[in-house]
């Protein structure tokens, strides 16, 4: 068994762990600071609480994967006997390289070094680290806990045994881990998200649409289809002679935007940030944001059910 650290106690990093011992893998987390130390300990318990609420877990299980994640302030206590660790700490590419530095010091040479990057290239983050053939993107995705694809990206120096060692990690973490042949910005899951958002934006900025029936377009028709079938079996089933006639006089029409819309960025520039300060595209008062999130949980919990159920 890897003996598993993760550095960042944040969003990622306390999700993270909790994937990790609800599935008997003890963790031990890296917090910059007491406060850090208290905020993994809250957010840890009312995800549990939304877990034995929803019936996933009980109450005694609830105990047993909190009491498995030890919440350190030690940086050399939380990585020196680690052999698998897990950077989960903010997405800025100097400070992620910085931390590397540091842990290249204290972390054993045969450990591996996965980093969560959203979508930084792994040869980019490895570039100035001293073992680069033990160092591989493991991407997951938020709520760490709940979403079952973690995305494996090696660089051209990852070793066979680094991405073997991964992806055993993950699948005993009952995750569902998929390896990139080769490296690419945004790795699989990011660059349709985004290609998606990039077309609803230009919707949105040229008036074709109001911002509710944009998302309703996605949440009440592909999104349906999405969790059985992905993009290119929902093509096969429709028909490749339907899908390349219509690609044909479709994609010459989408957006090819190079930068965020309009609409966005001056949200942006105004500082609203969507539900983390109150104010994006949507209102977000703190009933509104409690129910959309409580909603979406239990979603995510109901496929993480039906997906044991298939097994």
């Amino acid at each position: 068994m890897e003996k598993v650290s993760v550095i960042g106690s944040g969003t990622m990093g306390h999700s993270i762990a909790i994937s990790l011992t609800w599935h008997h893998h003890p963790v031990k987390v890296y917090c910059i600071d007491e406060e850090a130390v208290r905020n993994a300990k809250e957010n840890i318990k009312a995800k549990l609480e939304v877990m034995v609420d929803n019936k996933v877990i009980n109450d005694d299980q609830a105990k047993s994967i909190e009491s498995m994640i030890e919440l350190k302030t030690s940086f050399k206590e939380t990585i020196s006997e680690a052999t698998f660790i897990i950077e989960a700490i903010t997405e800025n590419l100097e400070i992620k390289k910085e931390m590397y530095n540091k842990l290249s010091k204290f972390m054993s040479r045969k450990a591996v070094l996965a980093s969560n990057t959203s979508g930084f290239l792994p040869s980019e983050l490895s570039a100035e680290f001293k073992y680069p053939e033990q160092f591989i993107v493991t991407h997951f995705w938020n709520p760490a806990h709940l979403i079952p694809l973690v995305e494996i990206v090696p660089s051209g120096e990852t070793s066979e045994e680094t991405i073997k060692r991964a992806e055993e990690l993950l699948k005993k973490i009952n995750k569902k881990p998929i390896v990139m042949k080769k490296e690419i910005i945004g790795f699989i899951g990011n660059r349709l998200q985004y290609a998606m958002l990039r077309e609803a934006q230009y919707l949105l900025d040229n008036g074709y649409a109001d911002k509710e029936d944009i998302d309703v377009s996605v949440t009440h028709s592909i999104g349906r289809r999405y969790p059985v079938t992905g993009p290119l079996m929902t093509a096969d089933l429709g028909g490749l002679d339907v899908f390349s006639a219509i690609s044909n006089y479709l994609f010459k029409e989408l957006s090819t935007a190079d930068y965020s819309g309009e609409t966005i960025m001056n949200l942006v520039e105004q500082g609203q940030h969507g539900n983390k300060n109150g104010q994006g595209f949507y209102e977000w008062g703190e009933e509104v944001s409690r129910e959309i999130n409580s909603r979406r949980e239990k979603v995510l919990i109901e496929f993480l059910k039906n997906d044991e159920t298939e097994v």
